[in-house]
């Protein structure tokens, strides 16, 4: 049986580029393991905090196969001419088992779209439905000479702080102020992060 269509947020860059924001889908592994070859060695190494050459199947299925509230991820992309979609970008939180009022919060975009808004696009989608999914405070782990990332939280208000030699912590109290993204839209990004989501109770009240 195909799945139904998944609902898309639609934002228009500053460059005219049309960018699609949509939950991950299972059948997006695909996509992850082309997404990751595409990334420089420096892009795997900001994501990850470590050398990554491929990610393994269980690896695959937990970055996919997801319920979209206590661990949620938008992909960010762009239709071709012929309607083919391709990826550019992800960005994810995971749920603190330990503390559900808290989350984890990590993105990437391809080296070719850097620079173009679309982390700052993609992080402020993730905190409004963070947000809108209970969670109180999220944090997110950069290298110290990231200062695109730290732009972005800095702008959201988040405190920085020395985690290990050479990285940083961003700790981010939600609702967040100054998000790009205009009521209208948030309310549509939180329409199509619902219409994701998997039946769970959300364990923070």
């Amino acid at each position: 049986m195909a799945e139904p269509p998944v609902e898309e947020f639609v934002e228009t860059l500053r460059d005219g580029t049309r960018i699609l924001i949509r939950p991950i889908r299972p059948d997006d592994k695909e996509k992850l393991v082309e997404g990751l070859e595409r990334l420089s060695p420096e892009s795997r190494y900001r994501r990850f905090l470590r050398p990554v050459k491929q990610l393994s199947e269980r690896e695959l299925r937990y970055l996919t196969e997801i319920d979209h509230i206590n661990h949620f991820a938008w992909a960010a992309g762009y239709r071709d001419d012929e309607g083919e979609e391709h990826g550019v970008g992800v960005a994810r939180y995971v749920r603190d088992l330990d503390d559900p009022c808290a989350a984890e919060l990590a993105v990437v975009v391809a080296d070719d779209f850097q620079g173009r808004g679309i982390g700052t696009l993609l992080i402020d989608a993730l905190v409004e439905v963070a947000a809108d999914h209970d969670i109180r405070r999220i944090t997110g782990f950069m290298f110290a000479e990231n200062d695109p990332m730290i732009r972005i939280f800095t702008r959201l208000g988040a405190a920085t702080s020395p985690d290990s030699p050479g990285v940083l912590t961003a700790s981010l109290t939600l609702p967040a102020a100054n998000l790009t993204i205009d009521p209208e839209g948030a309310d549509e990004l939180r329409w199509v992060a619902q219409a994701a989501a998997h039946p769970s109770h959300r364990p923070c009240r």
